[in-house]
């Protein structure tokens, strides 16, 4: 449809053709999860107005005659519409230029001021109005539908709703009434109807004019509810989650190290475009590296190596050796993808993608989801090897690879995946902030010590010694107030969250993630690659089957040690 075909078309616009740094009014910050994910709860939001106010202009301007029960009540007038002017999107905390602003509505245009019959129009009705709109026979399509109705003037204006009712050929199905506990509203009545989709927002827009209701509610029904979140099931349809918040930053930012740069720019492009056009199953292509990135990683390697014995936690160190073993890391050589995706899978399970940039936060952390993590190709401009204002292959390969092949941190990864998976905006947001202070800037208990296992320490050597020192607050970390800490994107963080151990964050996660509103729970399947919604008693019962089976093997095995150790 129009609205949504036009929402969509703004939201890539702004994922791509615009930098996020400039939107916000700080060119030289550090991109983050964190921050794409609040950005993407306002694109979000917008692309919801912009539906809800053409579904409001469509309902106007097809609206019939009203019926008998508006004509009872000619006291209430229906205002004209005002002016339409179009609307620009303006985000908080920017200020852009007037050359530099887009439409984020697009083709749709702003409502006319609120009249009586479209004020409060719900997700609901714009749901069912969307289907109405399909076709023709969409529109005559018989639908049942639930409505909550308040009563100013008592139960004797029940008789006209259910005129209105068979006036608009609907058949009440059910009928119930109770005291209202609003204020001014004598009785909520809930009336289940069967007619018509056209004739059931015909009906809604009818009594929403009557001056002797306090509102009337569409409830949602499975057979309109289509609000659920579409999520990736399988690890294919991860080629659907390749959003940016920003497509080549260093085009866009003039404070970016690269920006001036031409020959940096291309190469960037031609690395991105490599990303765009994977797809699941592909090999991942080999970047012929150049001798001056190769330099850039040395530099970094090095000192990587110079920081590690006494500053990384013992699970990246073991990883790293083994990685060292298996000549995947050196310092004369950046790894490829391709390799490094082998080695985790081999120990994990985990496999690589690549992305062309910093994904918006629910694609990136959909894909942990099935233990992949989408990874860039590019490196870091030469002039700041110690530096990167976002996600490059040396911060990658250097700061996640090796704790995602070791299985608790890997689980613990997953598991922020999974919990992402049709989260709503908000919760995505606080995930991403776990997702922060853990995955990227997370430290760790050590015999007694302090030590760093987060990506974004491990291969920045200045955040790092800032980190383990005694400049920042260490707080133990608790995912019910980690979510809702806000993060310093522009210097070093003030405040680290501590975890006991891999083992105790995932506890206390597995916690906090039972209290999200998400109303259903789901689990991965490696064996398919796909991810199940446990929402049956069939699909629970084949669960329980499963871990039965598991805790026979267990059980048998700890048999058989006791009798030979015993």
């Amino acid at each position: 449809m129009m609205a949504v075909a036009a929402a969509q078309k703004n939201r890539e616009m702004f994922a791509i053709k615009k930098s996020y740094s400039i939107e916000n009014g700080y060119p030289a910050r550090r991109r983050s999860l964190v921050d794409d994910a609040r950005f993407e709860t306002v694109v979000v939001k917008q692309t919801k107005q912009c539906v809800l106010e053409e579904a409001r202009l469509r309902t106007n301007e097809n609206a019939e005659p009203i019926t008998q029960l508006a004509q009872h009540n000619k006291q209430d007038e229906i205002k004209k519409p005002v002016e339409i002017k179009e609307q620009h999107v303006e985000h908080k905390r920017a200020e852009i230029d007037e050359e530099n602003k887009e439409n984020v509505c697009e083709n749709v245009r702003a409502p006319p001021a609120p009249t009586k019959s479209d004020a409060g129009l719900t997700e609901e009705e714009v749901i069912l109005s969307n289907a109405a709109n399909e076709s023709k026979e969409a529109a005559d399509s018989a639908q049942r539908a639930a409505l909550v109705v308040k009563l100013r003037e008592g139960i004797g204006s029940l008789a006209r709703i259910l005129k209105t009712v068979e006036v608009n050929k609907g058949t009440i199905v059910h009928l119930e009434s109770r005291p209202s506990k609003v204020s001014g509203v004598q009785f909520d009545v809930l009336i289940k109807v069967d007619m018509s989709r056209q004739n059931l927002l015909l009906l809604i827009k009818t009594l929403r004019q009557s001056s002797s209701l306090g509102g009337i509610t569409l409830l949602a029904d499975n057979s309109i509810d289509i609000k659920n979140p579409w999520f990736p099931k399988h690890a294919r349809e991860l080629d659907n989650c390749n959003h940016l918040m920003t497509k080549y930053e260093p085009e866009l930012d003039m404070n970016h190290p690269g920006f001036a740069d031409k020959v940096y720019r291309e190469r960037r492009r031609v690395i991105a475009n490599i990303a765009f056009d994977y797809k699941y199953g592909d090999p991942i292509p080999k970047i012929d590296y150049t001798p001056e990135e190769t330099s850039t990683w040395t530099a970094v390697f090095n000192t990587v190596m110079e920081l590690m014995p006494k500053h990384f936690c013992r699970e990246y160190q073991a990883a790293f050796a083994k990685l060292q073993n298996e000549g995947i890391f050196r310092p004369d050589r950046i790894p490829q993808l391709e390799e490094m995706s082998a080695f985790l899978k081999k120990h994990t399970g985990f496999t690589l993608r690549p992305a062309a940039g910093l994904l918006t936060a629910r694609d990136f952390l959909a894909s942990l989801a099935f233990r992949v993590f989408q990874s860039t190709q590019y490196v870091r401009h030469t002039t700041t090897p110690f530096h990167t204002p976002e996600p490059d292959c040396i911060h990658e390969l250097l700061g996640h690879m090796p704790l995602l092949a070791d299985p608790s941190f890997a689980l613990f990864s997953q598991e922020i995946g999974l919990a992402s998976l049709g989260a709503s905006d908000e919760e995505i947001e606080k995930l991403s902030t776990v997702y922060w202070f853990t995955v990227e800037f997370g430290l760790c208990k050590e015999h007694g010590k302090v030590k760093a296992y987060g990506a974004g320490l491990l291969s920045s050597y200045g955040e790092l010694l800032h980190a383990v020192s005694d400049k920042p607050e260490h707080r133990p970390f608790e995912p019910s107030t980690t979510a809702v800490q806000p993060y310093q994107d522009q210097e070093y963080q003030p405040i680290y969250f501590v975890a006991e151990s891999f083992e105790d964050a995932k506890e206390k996660f597995r916690r906090w993630v039972s209290t999200m509103s998400r109303p259903f729970e789901v689990r991965f399947n490696p064996h398919t690659e796909t991810v199940e919604v446990l929402d049956s008693v069939d699909r629970l019962d084949n669960l329980v089957s499963q871990m039965n089976l598991e805790m026979q093997h267990l059980t048998i095995a700890l048999t058989k040690l006791r009798t030979t150790f015993g």
